[in-house]
């Protein structure tokens, strides 16, 4: 089963999907607290620095299984639903699992470059962290603009894309008989 053209469904405006990205961090702040809760009850609250280590690995793996489940069953997040955008890999029915990894491996790019720099400049205050993450998330985000379809990097590398979905027909409906 493949799916409709995607361009002609259209691609989702970039401030429409950041709305939808900053929605996301706040339902994934919820997971991530609940992983952090797991762990911590596992692991009797070990302090160690190997244990600190695992703790981050742990959270990229529960973060990295609720993305990829999330990409290859509906295709979209809680807040992609909401805002009504899906992932989609032209030609399938359903995002393949290795798409939906590279995505998520890629998506780092908003943070990882400028954690990598903050890392080895030993930045310790909040105002140079929000910086300089703030400066990585823009440069990521005009990737767009340098691509033909509007599609984010990691998306025109993983061979995925997002589109637009239509409103909800019974919304639309509803609209009608007022």
């Amino acid at each position: 089963m493949q799916t409709a053209n995607p361009s002609a469904i259209g691609t989702p405006t970039i401030k429409r999907r950041l709305i939808a990205m900053v929605y996301e961090a706040f339902l994934l702040t919820a997971i991530e607290a609940l992983a952090v809760f797991i762990f911590i009850f596992a692991t009797g609250n070990r302090q160690e620095p190997a244990w600190r280590a695992g703790l981050m690995a742990f959270l990229f793996l529960v973060t990295g299984l609720y993305f990829v489940h999330s990409w290859r069953g509906a295709g979209f997040t809680l807040a992609m639903k909401t805002w009504r955008i899906k992932v989609v890999k032209v030609g399938h029915a359903k995002v393949p699992f290795r798409n939906a990894a590279i995505r998520y491996l890629l998506a780092w790019g908003w943070f990882a470059p400028a954690l990598a720099i903050g890392a080895l400049l030993d930045l310790h205050h909040f105002k140079e962290w929000a910086i300089l993450l703030s400066a990585g998330m823009v440069a990521w985000a005009l990737t767009a603009f340098l691509d033909k379809d509007r599609q984010f990097l990691h998306d025109r590398i993983a061979g995925t894309r997002l589109i637009a979905l239509p409103k909800a027909q019974k919304a639309q409906a509803k609209a009608k008989t007022k």
